[in-house]
């Protein structure tokens, strides 16, 4: 009974660290602001044009 307390405690020890790191990894990727699209590039569109 006692390696299943210790086994217990170690995975329980694991998902709360990979629960800390995963809010941490939010916060900087929130942290950078406000997500904005990429620009719209006009080469595929002129590329098209020249095979007409």
């Amino acid at each position: 009974m006692e390696k299943g307390k210790i086994v217990a405690i170690i995975t329980g020890a694991i998902s709360i660290f990979i629960a800390l790191a995963y809010l941490i990894l939010v916060q900087i990727l929130d942290f950078r602001g406000e997500m904005v699209p990429a620009p719209i590039s006009l080469l595929p569109m002129l590329s098209l044009l020249n095979l007409r």
